[in-house]
């Protein structure tokens, strides 16, 4: 259990929080490589742990991953760790008294925390005693000082991940020097409650945070969401410094009209835009523009703008799957000789299409070694990972799964731009079947109304059983 590094190689911790877990490694692998890092970790290492070790990385890297994750809690320069608290006690006698003495100076201050996992502190009692006393060979000389410390230290203990099943010991123990606190913070003060333009369908602020990340957002970057709604995604992105711009098919919702989504509030105000939803968090100077337009229609120049693109297109669930019609749609009985023909507003707009369409604008828009980060609508019992869309130009990074019901889920399919396109990507699907767009995504809305009637009717057995 011993940590061999001097200087030059430290290994650090991260306390990550336990909630979307299929989304941390991704968010810290991609603000990693923002500045060129490897992800190097423990042959030990266990990605559902709410504990990672890494190595190879400066300080500096550690603060730079932690002024944006909202997936990590806290990191530490890790001092020691084992199972028990002898092998803690060993690791940290091995640890390099060289790279303790700056913090353990006489006219410091400091104070000691606790953190559990899976176990609350007055449970421990005991336990918690033993360990804190096992430390006391540690050389503190300065002052204790539980308001406002120069260095934090931490011991933190993980007891699992079964809330029926917590063990007496802890299954392993850690201490180290606190470094930093990541950015859970943002998951509040961003909260869509306290939004001044929300819509039916805007996108959780954690969330946001956590596809601003994967997409690898970073400051003076363009982004672009086809599929704006409220903006919630701009306003991620344009926190962490990147100008925002996007569009959608709703004209009322682009210009901030008609019904109100908000309890107890019938109309939108005068103000209930998108504009101020950036100037709600002083970022209004990063504000482009959005504009009504048709995702099936492109109206941009045919070259690469985009740093990124992230979005999240509609499912046809809350908000209707729609595109503008066209004579190019209309197709006339060979009897009609009227000459009359109706033009359509609108015309379904089918989920194959969405993605096929996304992922094409994405390779002709994006500059190379950009990001394309969008949600994908799954109906669990049928899930196969040949559903995912891809691209000739674009690779598949990330695909986390974020679990709706028992039967339906969304995937955040995270890819990256690795070529210009060419004429023969056009035909791609004919040489390559994994190029060919799924069709059954078209029935998902359907599939996701029969489950839930389904579970209604189980439900209703269930209740007059009784």
């Amino acid at each position: 259990m011993a940590l061999h590094c001097g200087r030059a190689c430290r290994q650090y911790l991260l306390h990550l929080a336990h909630d979307n877990v299929d989304f941390r490694l991704p968010e810290i692998k991609a603000l990693l490589s923002l500045r060129k890092r490897p992800f190097d970790t423990s042959e030990t290492f266990n990605e559902k742990s709410p504990f990672w070790q890494l190595n190879g990385l400066s300080e500096d890297d550690i603060r730079s991953v932690m002024s944006r994750t909202v997936c990590g809690k806290s990191a530490f320069e890790l001092w020691g760790h084992g199972t028990t608290i002898d092998e803690l006690r060993t690791s940290l006698l091995e640890y390099p008294a060289e790279n303790m003495a700056p913090y353990l100076q006489q006219n410091s201050t400091y104070k000691i925390n606790v953190y559990t996992f899976n176990k609350t502190l007055s449970i421990i009692g005991v336990n918690l005693a033993t360990a804190l006393i096992a430390l006391d060979f540690l050389p503190f000389k300065g002052t204790v000082n539980l308001k406002d410390p120069e260095h934090i230290f931490c011991l933190l203990e993980d007891y699992g991940s079964d809330p029926n099943d917590i063990p007496e010991e802890p299954f392993h123990m850690y201490f180290g020097r606190w470094i930093a606190d990541g950015q859970r913070e943002l998951i509040r003060s961003y909260s869509v409650k306290k939004r001044h333009f929300i819509g039916n369908t805007s996108m959780d602020a954690g969330l946001s945070f956590i596809m601003a990340n994967h997409a690898k957002v970073k400051a003076d970057d363009l982004v672009y969401d086809p599929f704006v709604g409220t903006g919630s995604l701009l306003v991620a992105c344009s926190r962490f410094g990147a100008y925002v711009c996007g569009t959608d098919i709703d004209y009322n919702t682009i210009h901030g009209i008609g019904k109100a989504s908000r309890k107890n509030q019938k109309w939108r105000g005068p103000d209930e835009n998108i504009r101020a939803n950036l100037r709600q968090y002083g970022t209004e100077s990063l504000y482009v523009d959005v504009m009504v337009s048709d995702a099936s229609k492109t109206v941009w120049r045919k070259n690469a703008q985009f740093d990124a693109i992230v979005t999240d297109p509609p499912y046809g669930i809350r908000e209707s799957t729609r595109r503008t019609g066209s004579h190019k749609d209309i197709i006339k009985p060979p009897e009609d000789f009227s000459g009359e023909s109706h033009v359509p507003v609108s015309m379904a707009y089918h989920l194959s299409d969405i993605f096929a369409d996304l992922l094409n604008f994405a390779a002709h828009h994006l500059v190379l070694g950009g990001r394309l980060v969008y949600w994908l609508p799954i109906y669990r019992p049928e899930y196969c990972e040949e559903m995912v869309p891809l691209h000739p130009c674009l690779t598949l990074t990330n695909n986390c799964e974020q679990t709706l019901s028992s039967h339906t889920s969304r995937r955040l399919i995270t890819m990256e731009k690795i070529k210009e396109p060419e004429d023969s990507d056009r035909l791609a699907h004919l040489a390559d079947p994994r190029f060919t767009p799924y069709q059954g995504h078209n029935s998902f809305r359907e599939k996701y109304f029969c489950g839930l009637t389904k579970k209604n009717g189980k439900d209703s057995k269930q209740l007059f059983a009784k």
